[in-house]
């Protein structure tokens, strides 16, 4: 059975292809959960009107997370914790933590799209990757530093 995909489905293809799948599939699955729409030209046009919807606020989406990147280009956070004696800290600096530095610079980031790879449990400067859109992905300097 020919169907339109409505959203990307894994290992099967993105919006707007055509695919043939089997019915049993299309009528449990892809139809129910609105992945897809059986072969048409009616259901063409609906998959193509969404795709356009779908461009144009991926596109709009874009450049908001670009125009936060700008803002972030020149931000650098600087964190006080209690740290033993041999410079590791008591806890760890965490997503949160550099979301509310951030708040405080002026610039709102959601804690989410704060990825920090490993802990950050030492002091010194550590750079943050903050994942704004797919294509966007400014790093921040954080300087952890002793608190007295």
């Amino acid at each position: 059975m020919k169907v339109i995909l409505t959203q990307k489905v894994e290992k099967l293809g993105d919006v707007g292809f055509v695919v043939d799948v089997a019915k049993g599939y299309a009528r449990n699955f892809l139809f129910p959960l609105d992945l897809a729409l059986p072969a048409s030209e009616a259901s063409l046009a609906v998959v193509e009107s969404r795709r356009k919807r779908l461009e144009a606020t991926a596109a709009n989406e874009q450049s908001e997370a670009e125009e936060l990147a700008a803002k972030l280009a020149g931000v650098s956070c600087r964190i006080s914790r209690k740290a033993g004696e041999s410079d590791v800290l008591y806890g760890s600096v965490t997503a949160g933590d550099v979301a509310e530095i951030l708040r405080k610079e002026g610039v709102a980031v959601d804690r989410r799209r704060i990825h920090i790879e490993v802990p950050i449990k030492t002091l010194g400067v550590h750079e943050v990757v903050i994942r704004l859109h797919a294509n966007v992905a400014p790093a921040v300097k954080v300087w952890v530093v002793k608190e007295e």
